[in-house]
């Protein structure tokens, strides 16, 4: 299968990577602005599979304006159609919701809701049918939530991509596309550390990448258009 996961430099992204390329059939596209990490993950995926086919792309998600003529083009140059489509980045600002200042909200609006609606569109003509597209969202931003003092705009966002999911499973209904919403719960990764210092998250990233890995692969025969809460506590 042919498998694009954004945000693969760290955390749940890295894990997950990691557990599709320990397949030899498939074919990994990892996006990632970090390159150094991006090469320890591909090096990572090899020691454990000598075969495994990981394609790095170092690759700034903010930078929308340049999908087509840039980012297109290079996963193009990795694999012919997508299977399936993970949109796991996302950016965390934790501040008091008068201190953001127009960088830091149009920096997380951008990353964790335009960018993978960008990156969706820009993939249509090369998404086979079936193709599933997971879109990783947080329980910050799952309706009835409990919700958190500086994480307004980062829960605004991804509440945001969990309709966009909604919608498009509406609108490419019968396509052969299947759309479907993860909200994750508390997982230890670097950005849950940094927006909750101390707290101990019952769910390591490699845990979390074996579900979302299952996930993508056999739950698009039985969901579409699902918002999924994937939690044991709060946050």
């Amino acid at each position: 299968m042919n498998i694009i996961i954004t945000g693969a430099s760290r955390g749940i992204g890295f894990e997950t990577a990691k557990r599709f390329a320990a397949n030899a059939n498939n074919n990994v596209v990892a996006i990632a602005r970090n390159k150094t990490n991006l090469e320890r993950l591909r090096s990572a995926c090899i020691r454990e599979n000598p075969k495994a086919r990981l394609f790095p792309i170092v690759f700034d998600l903010e930078k929308t304006e340049l999908y087509d003529s840039i980012l297109i083009k290079e996963i193009k140059n990795c694999i012919g159609e997508v299977d399936i489509l993970i949109n796991n980045a996302g950016l965390l600002i934790n501040k008091p919701f008068e201190k953001l200042s127009n960088s830091d909200i149009n920096r997380m609006l951008q990353l964790n809701l335009a960018a993978p609606a960008q990156l969706i569109q820009c993939l249509l003509p090369i998404m086979k049918k079936p193709s599933h597209i997971v879109n990783i969202s947080s329980m910050g931003g799952f309706q009835g939530s409990q919700k958190f003092p500086g994480l307004a705009i980062y829960s605004a966002a991804k509440a945001g991509l969990a309709s966009l999911t909604e919608c498009l499973a509406e609108e490419y209904k019968g396509s052969g596309l299947t759309f479907n919403c993860l909200a994750i719960g508390a997982t230890d990764t670097e950005m849950l550390r940094e927006a909750f210092p101390g707290y101990e998250a019952p769910f390591k990233a490699s845990e979390m990448a074996d579900f979302i890995v299952d996930f993508a692969l056999t739950k698009h025969k039985f969901f579409n258009g699902k918002i999924i809460p994937v939690t044991v506590s709060t946050p």
